[in-house]
């Protein structure tokens, strides 16, 4: 390899090769490689990951990203330098993670879960169950989180006993349902970031079982991870490729926790949280403080209220009826889907590329790719069962211009004429809002889940100058927060207030894109009922802001 070459190559974290037993332990980041092209089964891929010595140049990553990727490899490789180090201190980054494993498990309508899983406590719980379970263990079921796992791994749906539940079980009211466990780093489900960790955590905690078993009562969590992880297919086999002897680790009592371990690494990790400062009040007092700066929350008038998709033109694939949600939701969902194709209709040219952003099962992006048989259709989705069932529906209906691109939605950066997402969650919405103004595209938003907006490496907020210099952080997160409650059991007082903070929400998001050149309207989708979250923003860019093509 010439200078010219080695200049080329990017900096990665590669640590350097130790011997252990007699047997060589690869770097940490080439024991990660090793492992994803074990798991995929694949002979190569392009795998970048973070370089822990330029941390500035990162900042625009999430903390979760650079925490798996940097903080976790640099940890382990620093404990890994010196295991018998008699003042052990538990680094931060893998209490970070511990705590990151105690938090609740956040999926979309875990409802049906929730109810699946007392089902199958009360069965677990009755006299003769037991009785069966203890002449033969091996009847005993797996935990209903852990069957839903294995089954999104196959894109099968999760196996289910019955179709409908017991009366007693649907009776009961979702605040008594029992919460689901964290079995995975992401929560519910295994995913690369699993895999991501896997060797790291597996090195670590086979030098804390030789070392200092004592610690490994410090971590419960990661070592239920751990062994979690290890049931899931493929992963044994793979580990056993790349020379990893999976183990049940041990912790030892024999040995008294010395207070550097229990208190230390508590301590840096606390030092390392941003500070979180409590919600004190209603919005009222930042509403009175943006209104008294002139800013409110203003809506334009939706410019064809009675417009629908022609659905009995289409084929019934066409239409989310067909899917697997309930009758009423689907309406719900026919009429998100008028709003947002009939903005893009009045959008669109022949030949222009559009892109459905979060496109899930692609109701959005399978009507558009119907409607517009001249133009692009391109669903970007990070879920792989989504796309599949986007696919599959799109095959069935012989759509030839409509393609899938499985990524997170800021990787994709082709060219495209309108962007659109349909109830992008949190910041999701202005990843879309960014790569859109980005691309020089018009751009078709719904919002959704403004609880969850918060600062991240790459968005911080309020968003707009002008709202900067009226609000503060925690001023925005109180309006972020009564911006979720919309629902239609709320008393009417409190969605009016939830609406309005909705609308100041958008309106930061927007300003920062007419900046831009762009004109931004923000409105209300029809019916109001389709949606509590039925804010609408609509951004068409200048001429000479537009791309080509």
């Amino acid at each position: 390899m010439d200078d010219s070459e080695k200049r080329r190559m990017p900096d990665s974290l590669y640590l350097e090769v130790s011997t252990e037993n007699k047997e060589h332990v690869l770097p940490l980041h080439s024991s990660i490689t090793l492992f994803l092209l074990s798991y995929c089964e694949s002979t190569s891929f392009r795998v970048i990951l973070l370089s822990a010595k330029s941390g500035d140049q990162w900042t625009w990553v999430s903390k979760w990203t650079r925490l798996c990727e940097i903080d976790i490899p640099s940890a382990v490789e620093e404990h890994l330098s010196n295991p018998t180090e008699q003042a052990l201190c538990i680094p931060p980054a893998v209490l970070h993670l511990e705590k990151r494993l105690d938090e609740p498990v956040k999926v979309h309508n875990d409802d049906k879960l929730r109810r699946r899983k007392l089902q199958q406590q009360a069965i677990s719980s009755s006299p003769s169950t037991l009785k069966e379970e203890r002449s033969n263990p091996a009847l005993k079921p797996c935990g209903v989180e852990l069957s839903a796992a294995l089954a999104k791994l196959t894109t099968d749906e999760v196996p289910d006993a019955a179709t409908k539940r017991p009366p007693d079980i649907r009776r009961v009211k979702t605040t008594q349902l029992p919460k689901l466990e964290r079995h995975f780093a992401e929560g519910l489900y295994f995913t690369l970031t699993d895999v991501v960790l896997l060797p790291c955590i597996h090195q670590y905690l086979s030098s804390l079982q030789k070392h200092a078993p004592h610690a490994l009562s410090r971590l419960p969590l990661l070592v239920r991870w751990y062994c979690h992880v290890q049931d899931v297919p493929g992963v044994r086999k793979a580990a056993e490729t790349c020379g990893m002897t999976l183990f049940t680790p041990q912790p030892s009592e024999s040995v008294l926790l010395t207070p550097e371990i229990s208190t230390l690494g508590e301590l840096e990790l606390e030092s390392t949280q941003p500070e979180k400062v409590p919600f004190v009040g209603g919005p009222r007092p930042t509403l009175t403080k943006l209104k008294e700066s002139g800013v409110e929350a203003v809506y334009s008038p939706h410019p064809c209220p009675s417009w629908t998709v022609p659905w009995e033109d289409f084929p019934t694939a066409v239409n989310p009826t067909t899917g697997e949600m309930s009758d009423t939701r689907a309406i719900r969902k026919c009429q998100q889907i008028n709003n947002l194709v009939a903005m893009v209709t009045e959008l669109v040219h022949p030949g222009n590329t559009v892109v459905d952003f979060c496109s899930g099962g692609g109701h959005v992006g399978i009507v558009l790719a119907s409607m517009l048989p001249q133009c692009q259709v391109i669903l970007v989705e990070n879920k792989e069962e989504s796309l599949v069932r986007a696919r599959e529906r799109s095959v069935t209906l012989n759509l030839t211009n409509i393609s899938f691109i499985q990524t997170n939605l800021d990787y994709y950066i082709g060219a495209f004429h309108i962007g659109v997402a349909l109830h992008a969650c949190g910041v999701a919405t202005d990843m879309v809002l960014q790569r859109c103004v980005q691309a020089g595209a018009a751009f078709v938003i719904s919002p959704c889940c403004y609880g969850f907006i918060q600062n991240t490496q790459k968005f911080t907020f309020p968003r707009s100058q002008l709202f900067s210099k009226i609000l503060d952080y925690k001023e925005h997160m109180i309006l972020c927060r009564f911006a979720d409650q919309t629902a239609v059991q709320l008393p009417e007082e409190r969605r009016v207030i939830g609406k309005t903070c909705m609308g100041l929400v958008d309106l930061d998001r927007c300003w920062p894109a007419e900046s831009r050149g762009y004109t931004v309207k923000v409105m209300t989708m029809e019916p109001e009922s389709c949606s509590p979250k039925n804010n609408m923003l609509v951004g068409q860019p200048s001429q000479k802001h537009t791309i080509s093509g």
